[in-house]
Protein backbone atom coordinates (compact mmCIF):
# COMPACT_ATOMS: atom_id res chain seq x y z
CA UNK A 1 0.00 0.00 0.00
CA UNK A 2 1.24 3.53 -0.68
CA UNK A 3 2.32 5.51 2.33
CA UNK A 4 -0.41 7.89 3.51
CA UNK A 5 0.27 11.56 2.76
CA UNK A 6 1.70 13.47 5.72
CA UNK A 7 -0.57 16.41 5.01
CA UNK A 8 -3.50 17.47 2.90
CA UNK A 9 -2.50 19.42 -0.16
CA UNK A 10 -4.26 22.76 -0.59
CA UNK A 11 -6.27 21.38 -3.49
CA UNK A 12 -7.66 18.72 -1.13
CA UNK A 13 -8.82 21.29 1.43
CA UNK A 14 -12.39 22.42 1.62
CA UNK A 15 -12.85 25.22 -0.92
CA UNK A 16 -13.73 27.63 1.90
CA UNK A 17 -10.34 26.95 3.50
CA UNK A 18 -8.21 27.29 0.36
CA UNK A 19 -6.57 30.77 0.52
CA UNK A 20 -7.47 31.94 -2.99
CA UNK A 21 -11.05 30.68 -2.78
CA UNK A 22 -11.37 32.03 0.76
CA UNK A 23 -10.27 35.47 -0.40
CA UNK A 24 -12.80 35.44 -3.24
CA UNK A 25 -15.62 34.26 -0.99
CA UNK A 26 -14.90 36.17 2.22
CA UNK A 27 -12.61 39.03 1.26
CA UNK A 28 -8.92 39.69 1.97
CA UNK A 29 -9.45 40.59 5.63
CA UNK A 30 -10.64 37.05 6.37
CA UNK A 31 -7.21 35.60 5.58
CA UNK A 32 -4.43 35.12 8.09
CA UNK A 33 -0.92 36.41 7.41
CA UNK A 34 0.18 32.87 6.56
CA UNK A 35 -2.67 32.44 4.08
CA UNK A 36 -1.80 35.71 2.34
CA UNK A 37 1.84 34.65 2.01
CA UNK A 38 0.68 31.24 0.76
CA UNK A 39 -1.11 32.98 -2.11
CA UNK A 40 2.14 34.76 -2.99
CA UNK A 41 4.25 31.61 -3.06
CA UNK A 42 1.59 29.45 -4.71
CA UNK A 43 2.81 26.04 -3.58
CA UNK A 44 4.64 24.30 -0.80
CA UNK A 45 6.80 21.19 -0.90
CA UNK A 46 6.12 17.48 -1.15
CA UNK A 47 5.73 17.25 2.60
CA UNK A 48 4.44 20.71 3.48
CA UNK A 49 1.56 22.84 2.21
CA UNK A 50 2.06 26.47 1.15
CA UNK A 51 0.23 27.61 4.29
CA UNK A 52 2.40 25.49 6.59
CA UNK A 53 5.54 26.72 4.84
CA UNK A 54 4.30 30.29 5.28
CA UNK A 55 3.65 29.65 8.97
CA UNK A 56 7.22 28.38 9.33
CA UNK A 57 8.61 31.52 7.68
CA UNK A 58 6.50 33.73 9.97
CA UNK A 59 7.56 31.74 13.04
CA UNK A 60 11.20 32.46 12.20
CA UNK A 61 10.50 36.19 12.78
CA UNK A 62 8.16 35.63 15.74
CA UNK A 63 5.17 36.39 13.50
CA UNK A 64 6.30 39.99 13.23
CA UNK A 65 5.57 41.46 9.80
CA UNK A 66 8.02 44.31 10.42
CA UNK A 67 10.84 41.80 10.88
CA UNK A 68 9.58 39.81 7.89
CA UNK A 69 9.85 42.95 5.76
CA UNK A 70 13.54 43.19 6.67
CA UNK A 71 14.32 39.80 5.11
CA UNK A 72 16.01 39.81 1.73
CA UNK A 73 15.84 37.20 -1.04
CA UNK A 74 18.87 35.22 0.27
CA UNK A 75 17.28 35.05 3.74
CA UNK A 76 14.03 33.63 2.38
CA UNK A 77 15.67 31.08 0.09
CA UNK A 78 17.17 29.34 3.13
CA UNK A 79 13.70 27.83 3.67
CA UNK A 80 13.15 24.55 1.84
CA UNK A 81 10.51 25.16 -0.79
CA UNK A 82 11.37 28.84 -1.32
CA UNK A 83 13.37 29.54 -4.46
CA UNK A 84 14.32 32.89 -5.93
CA UNK A 85 10.98 33.39 -7.67
CA UNK A 86 8.92 32.84 -4.52
CA UNK A 87 11.30 34.91 -2.40
CA UNK A 88 11.11 37.78 -4.89
CA UNK A 89 7.29 37.66 -4.77
CA UNK A 90 7.31 38.02 -0.98
CA UNK A 91 9.90 40.82 -0.96
CA UNK A 92 8.10 42.70 -3.75
CA UNK A 93 4.72 42.48 -2.00
CA UNK A 94 6.13 43.77 1.28
CA UNK A 95 7.94 46.59 -0.51
CA UNK A 96 4.68 47.64 -2.19
CA UNK A 97 3.04 47.75 1.23
CA UNK A 98 5.85 49.95 2.54
CA UNK A 99 5.59 52.32 -0.44
CA UNK A 100 1.83 52.55 -0.03
CA UNK A 101 2.35 54.11 3.36
CA UNK A 102 4.61 56.69 1.73
CA UNK A 103 1.80 57.78 -0.59
CA UNK A 104 -0.95 57.86 2.02
CA UNK A 105 -3.26 60.75 1.17
CA UNK A 106 -3.69 61.50 4.86
CA UNK A 107 -0.04 62.51 5.27
CA UNK A 108 0.18 66.28 5.66
CA UNK A 109 2.29 68.30 3.26
CA UNK A 110 2.71 71.05 5.84
CA UNK A 111 4.85 70.31 8.88
CA UNK A 112 3.44 71.80 12.07
CA UNK A 113 4.93 69.41 14.64
CA UNK A 114 7.57 66.76 15.15
CA UNK A 115 4.87 64.12 14.72
CA UNK A 116 4.05 65.46 11.25
CA UNK A 117 7.70 65.03 10.31
CA UNK A 118 7.81 61.54 11.83
CA UNK A 119 4.70 60.40 9.92
CA UNK A 120 6.23 61.71 6.68
CA UNK A 121 9.64 60.13 7.22
CA UNK A 122 8.63 56.77 8.70
CA UNK A 123 7.75 55.08 5.38
CA UNK A 124 11.22 55.97 4.10
CA UNK A 125 13.04 54.78 7.22
CA UNK A 126 11.19 51.80 8.61
CA UNK A 127 12.30 48.19 8.14
CA UNK A 128 15.94 49.28 7.66
CA UNK A 129 18.74 47.06 8.92
CA UNK A 130 21.37 49.79 8.52
CA UNK A 131 21.49 53.45 9.53
CA UNK A 132 20.44 56.11 7.02
CA UNK A 133 20.33 59.91 7.14
CA UNK A 134 17.46 61.82 5.51
CA UNK A 135 16.30 65.43 5.40
CA UNK A 136 12.96 67.13 4.86
CA UNK A 137 13.24 70.28 2.73
CA UNK A 138 10.69 72.96 3.60
CA UNK A 139 9.59 76.31 2.16
CA UNK A 140 8.82 79.43 4.22
CA UNK A 141 5.38 78.06 5.10
CA UNK A 142 6.95 74.83 6.36
CA UNK A 143 5.44 72.94 3.43
CA UNK A 144 7.42 69.99 2.15
CA UNK A 145 9.43 70.67 -1.00
CA UNK A 146 11.12 67.29 -1.06
CA UNK A 147 12.52 64.43 1.02
CA UNK A 148 16.11 63.43 0.34
CA UNK A 149 18.35 60.58 1.43
CA UNK A 150 21.79 61.94 2.37
CA UNK A 151 23.76 58.86 3.34
CA UNK A 152 23.62 55.12 4.04
CA UNK A 153 25.87 53.56 6.64
CA UNK A 154 26.19 50.43 8.71
CA UNK A 155 24.38 49.04 11.73
CA UNK A 156 26.06 51.45 14.15
CA UNK A 157 26.20 54.72 12.21
CA UNK A 158 26.39 56.68 8.98
CA UNK A 159 28.62 59.51 7.78
CA UNK A 160 26.97 62.94 7.52
CA UNK A 161 28.64 65.58 5.36
CA UNK A 162 27.27 69.11 6.02
CA UNK A 163 28.38 70.23 2.55
CA UNK A 164 26.13 67.61 0.94
CA UNK A 165 23.15 68.57 3.11
CA UNK A 166 23.35 72.28 2.40
CA UNK A 167 24.13 71.77 -1.28
CA UNK A 168 20.82 69.87 -1.55
CA UNK A 169 19.01 72.53 0.50
CA UNK A 170 20.39 75.40 -1.60
CA UNK A 171 19.55 73.67 -4.89
CA UNK A 172 15.97 73.19 -3.65
CA UNK A 173 15.76 76.81 -2.44
CA UNK A 174 14.70 75.48 0.95
CA UNK A 175 14.09 77.92 3.79
CA UNK A 176 14.23 75.22 6.43
CA UNK A 177 15.23 71.59 6.89
CA UNK A 178 14.48 68.80 9.32
CA UNK A 179 17.23 66.27 9.91
CA UNK A 180 16.54 62.61 10.58
CA UNK A 181 18.28 59.31 10.96
CA UNK A 182 17.24 55.88 12.17
CA UNK A 183 18.60 53.65 14.92
CA UNK A 184 18.22 50.00 13.80
CA UNK A 185 18.83 48.93 17.41
CA UNK A 186 15.59 50.62 18.47
CA UNK A 187 17.36 52.84 21.00
CA UNK A 188 16.04 56.38 20.71
CA UNK A 189 18.60 58.05 22.97
CA UNK A 190 20.87 60.45 21.01
CA UNK A 191 24.60 59.77 21.12
CA UNK A 192 27.24 62.43 21.71
CA UNK A 193 27.96 62.27 17.97
CA UNK A 194 24.26 62.86 17.20
CA UNK A 195 24.21 65.95 19.42
CA UNK A 196 27.49 67.27 18.00
CA UNK A 197 26.45 66.97 14.34
CA UNK A 198 23.07 68.56 15.12
CA UNK A 199 24.72 71.60 16.69
CA UNK A 200 27.20 71.82 13.82
CA UNK A 201 24.46 71.71 11.20
CA UNK A 202 22.30 74.23 13.06
CA UNK A 203 25.19 76.71 13.18
CA UNK A 204 25.94 76.17 9.50
CA UNK A 205 22.28 76.62 8.64
CA UNK A 206 22.07 79.91 10.53
CA UNK A 207 24.95 81.32 8.49
CA UNK A 208 23.20 80.32 5.25
CA UNK A 209 19.76 81.50 6.43
CA UNK A 210 18.44 77.95 6.23
CA UNK A 211 16.80 77.04 9.53
CA UNK A 212 17.51 73.60 10.97
CA UNK A 213 14.16 73.15 12.66
CA UNK A 214 14.53 69.71 14.22
CA UNK A 215 16.42 66.45 14.21
CA UNK A 216 14.48 63.20 14.60
CA UNK A 217 15.88 59.85 15.64
CA UNK A 218 13.51 57.19 14.31
CA UNK A 219 13.05 53.54 15.25
CA UNK A 220 10.25 50.99 15.29
CA UNK A 221 9.54 52.15 18.86
CA UNK A 222 8.76 55.72 17.80
CA UNK A 223 10.92 58.81 17.57
CA UNK A 224 13.03 61.31 19.52
CA UNK A 225 12.77 65.00 18.65
CA UNK A 226 15.69 67.29 19.49
CA UNK A 227 13.40 70.32 19.25
CA UNK A 228 10.76 68.82 21.56
CA UNK A 229 13.44 67.96 24.10
CA UNK A 230 14.88 71.49 23.94
CA UNK A 231 18.42 70.48 23.01
CA UNK A 232 18.85 72.44 19.79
Amino acid sequence: MPEPSKYLKLKDWSSQDQPREKLLAQGRKALSDAELIAILIGSGTRNESAVDLSKRILASVNNDLIDLARLEVPDLTTFKGIGNAKAISIVAALELGRRRKGTDKNIKTKITSSNDAFVTLLPKMQDLSTEEFWILLLNRQNEIIDTKQISVGGVAGTVVDPKVIFKVALQSLASGIILSHNHPSGNLKPSKADIAITNKLKTAGDSLEIKVLDHLIISEQGYYSFADEGIM
